[in-house]
Order: C-alpha cells, then structure tokens, then sequence
C-alpha cells in the first residue's frame, strides 16, 4: 500500500465490527489492532496485561490496582499513546477504544458498525452458544460499558453519526459487503 490509511472502527457488540475490522486488513494487507492494543500498552507502560483486561473499555471514577494511584484516566493516557505511537508507524485499523477521538487530529476514516438488536441477538448466540437472554442481555450489558467508557473520555456521544464519517448497518450488506463499502469511501475520500 502506497498510502498509510488509518481506519478506526466504533461498534455496537455483536454488530460484526471486529469481523469487519479484520476482512479489511486481509483485503488491504494492514495491521488490526482490537485486544493487540491491551498487549502493547502493557509492554510500553510495564503495566501487567491483566490490569489492562480488566479494564478494558469500561469506566469507573476510580480504581486502585497494582501501582498505587493507578486509574483508568491513566490507563487511557497510555492506551492512547500507544493508538498514537501505531498509527504514527504506518497504515492501520484500530477497533473501538475510542480510537476515533484519540487520533481526531489525523486523516482516517472514522467508521461506526451498527446493526438491528434482533441481528447482533442472532450473532451472539452463535457465537457464544447463549440462550436469546442471555445473548440480549451481555449486548446491553457491553453496550453500555463502551457508551460509558467513549461519552466519559471523549465528552461526545458514543455511535453519535456526527463522531464518524461513515455509519453502516452490517446486517444489510453482511461482513464482506460492509467491508468493501469502507474500501469505497476511502477511495473516494482519496486516502487509498
């Protein structure tokens, strides 16, 4: 690729935006970076991984861990250098963490993947073999950890169509459609 592109991808759980993420990066031949940004930060802050997992996309006012004062405004900070440090590096796709506000500075295109409840209810419970409830209520339970997490770092509001260039129903054109559609708009854009 002679261009670097940048791709962040917002999503609802369950919508397939991980499975976007990643026909994207096999169709451009670029690096996804979703739970490998745990593992990075980890390295570059000396922070146990654990300690990033536990934290992953959520948000609480305060919490106490390994180092004394450790807090997820803190976590944050590092998580975002390390987005930072990797796009800086070269063409990319980085899943959720609010990797859109992180890297609003850049040109990327700044994608949010939606889909209808009763469709990411389907995909879930294939996925991880739960019942409908089950499956409904982890999509409202994650759903609303990450709406807390991005509306608390980013003072905007999580899968508002404004924080994005491109808002797509995955359910409509499936993975590989959805994924070809992003493809477009970054050419059209004139980034790819």
């Amino acid at each position: 690729m002679e261009k670097k592109l940048i791709i962040t991808i917002g999503r609802q759980f369950g919508s397939g935006g991980k499975a976007v993420a990643d026909e994207l990066g096999r169709r451009l031949g670029i690096p996804v970076y979703d739970s490998e940004l745990i593992t990075e930060a980890a390295k570059k802050s000396g922070i146990a991984e654990e300690f990033f997992k536990q934290r992953d996309e959520k948000r609480r006012a305060l919490f106490i861990g390994l180092k004394s004062g450790m807090n997820d405004e803190i976590l944050f900070g590092i998580q975002s250098e390390t987005i930072r440090d990797l796009a800086d590096q070269g063409s990319a796709i980085f899943v959720g963490r609010a990797s859109d506000y992180v890297l609003r500075d850049r040109d990327c295109v700044d994608v949010f993947i939606s889909a209808p409840l009763k469709a990411r209810v389907r995909r879930i419970m294939e996925r991880q073999g739960l019942s409908e409830s089950e499956a409904e209520s982890l999509i409202e339970r994650k759903d609303r950890g990450r709406a807390e997490y991005y509306d608390f770092f980013t003072f905007s509001k999580w899968g508002s169509a404004s924080n994005y260039d491109l808002c797509l129903d995955s359910s409509i054109l499936g993975i590989e459609g959805t994924a070809e559609m992003i493809i477009k708009f970054a050419q059209m854009r004139g980034l790819l």
